[in-house]
């Protein structure tokens, strides 16, 4: 059974940064399609980036593209989003995922940790 332990997430201004970590076990990241998504207040589950395990190939919601960046450390079975020049609607709950289709779709997944709380204010 896969696990997914969120961590990283924080109170930041805007224009700061945050790096997120997901720590994954019971699925090697390496292989794997892994995603974020978020989900803001009020708000449905989104996607925000993901990265396929051959070439590398990644996504990333309109709203983040050039600020967001994902990777992923296959040593440490753990996937990364780097994320600059944050603004106030980047508040929300980050979670992620591994597998599912692409573009990634929440709908996918059945099962979620508890994610890990960003908030963008001054």
């Amino acid at each position: 059974q896969v696990q997914l332990v969120e961590s990283g997430g924080g109170l930041v201004q805007p224009g700061g940064s945050l790096r997120l970590s997901c720590a994954v076990s019971g699925r090697t990241v390496r292989w794997s399609v892994v995603s974020w998504f978020r989900q803001g207040p009020g708000r449905e589950r989104e996607s925000v980036a993901a990265i396929r395990p051959s070439g590398g190939n990644t996504y990333y919601a309109d709203s983040v593209k050039g600020r967001f960046t994902i990777s992923r450390d296959n040593d440490r079975n753990t996937v990364h989003l780097q994320m600059n020049s944050l603004k106030p609607e980047d508040t929300a709950v980050y979670y992620c995922n591994v597998g599912g289709g692409w573009p990634p779709d929440s709908q996918d997944f059945r099962s979620w940790g508890q994610g890990t709380q960003v908030t963008v204010s001054s």
